[in-house]
């Protein structure tokens, strides 16, 4: 079935992806080649190809902006797309070195850009990427540009701690569901928020609507995550790019896997029994585990947590400070009609 994008996605790649590909003109020729095959303008071999991804951070930055601000035309527009591309920049570092880091081997219908040129080459492009956004912002002419750069830093740290996180849980027999929340908090909804509030930010919007939009943007962050994880035990492969039970095969400890592993039940024990086996799980195995997560409750309770942080960002719109907020709420129905 194909998915019908909002208008704010698909003007938002016709407006970011200019600016994206003159920033990552200006690595080296091989770091180049590795960020163009990773963002999907180029195969392997250098040829063109069309594989980008949705752009829905940038799509975010672009309509909170419009709606903090007003007409994005002029010196505001050039600003907005700057911040979105500069946000982009940051989310594609975190991805490449998340695909290393999670042995991940499809991104995106293709091959993650560490199986085709080698890890320490994803990781370096990677690293150019973050390099990259400071630039970007800082040549985009916004008044408060300083300010942009010193958010998206702060937000990188932040990304960086919950991938940490992340990786610890692996190790971990003892997560905590409130963790596991703070997990996601840090390695998805930080950047949205920082998505949402840093056009307003560097353009000089009212103090009130910077705070309401990043506040907006964490929750929608949560929701995001959340319906991430449950493609990640349930999701359709042909709109995920990955193997059906994908996280139960790397025994990821997402939020319904920490709520069920959590729970109490004989399901969630069942669970971590089949987590704790040193062998590999076997189909008929991760098809039980996805089971006992249904069974304990735990797919329901990660649902309803997704409308509550839905409800909860829908009331940060509620300003005086914002103007029309209706593309933001058409991207935030987009995030979660891919499963709720």
């Amino acid at each position: 079935m194909t998915t019908v994008l909002p208008p704010a996605l698909l003007s938002a790649r016709e407006s970011v992806e200019p600016a994206l590909r003159t920033a990552v003109r200006r690595l080296d020729p091989g770091t180049r080649r590795v960020g163009e095959y990773h963002f999907g303008w180029s195969d392997a071999d250098g040829s063109p190809a069309d594989a980008g991804g949705k752009a829905l951070r940038p799509a975010l930055v672009l309509v909170a902006t419009e709606c903090a601000v007003g007409d994005r035309t002029g010196g505001a527009g050039e600003a907005a797309t700057a911040a979105a591309t500069a946000v982009e920049l940051v989310h594609n570092f975190s991805l490449l070195h998340d695909d290393v880091m999670d042995g991940d081997a499809s991104r995106r219908h293709r091959p993650t850009a560490w199986t085709v040129f080698g890890r320490s080459e994803a990781l370096l492009a990677g690293d150019a990427l973050l390099s990259l956004s400071p630039d970007v912002l800082l040549e985009s002419g916004a008044p408060n540009a300083s300010a942009g750069v010193r958010s998206l830093s702060a937000t990188t740290r932040v990304l960086i701690a919950g991938q940490s996180a992340d990786l610890s849980f692996e190790r971990r027999q003892d997560v905590g569901l409130d963790e596991c929340l703070r997990m996601a908090h840090d390695k998805t909804a930080a950047l949205l928020g920082c998505a949402c509030s840093i056009g307003p930010l560097i353009l000089g919007a009212r103090r009130e609507a910077v705070r309401g939009l990043h506040a907006y943007g964490t929750e929608l962050g949560l929701a995001f995550q959340l319906i991430d994880d449950l493609l990640g035990l349930w999701g359709d492969p042909e709109v995920t790019g990955k193997p059906v039970l994908s996280d139960l095969r790397a025994r990821k400890k997402t939020v319904p896997v920490v709520h069920a592993l959590t729970s109490g039940t004989r399901e969630g024990d069942r669970l971590r029994e089949l987590y704790d086996q040193p062998e590999e799980l076997t189909e008929e195995q991760l098809a039980e585990a996805a089971e006992m997560v249904r069974r304990a409750g735990s797919e329901d309770w990660t649902r309803q947590e997704c409308r509550r942080r839905l409800a909860a960002a829908e009331e940060q719109l509620a300003s005086e400070a914002l103007g029309s907020t209706e593309p933001m709420g058409e991207l935030a129905e987009f995030i979660v009609r891919r499963k709720l």
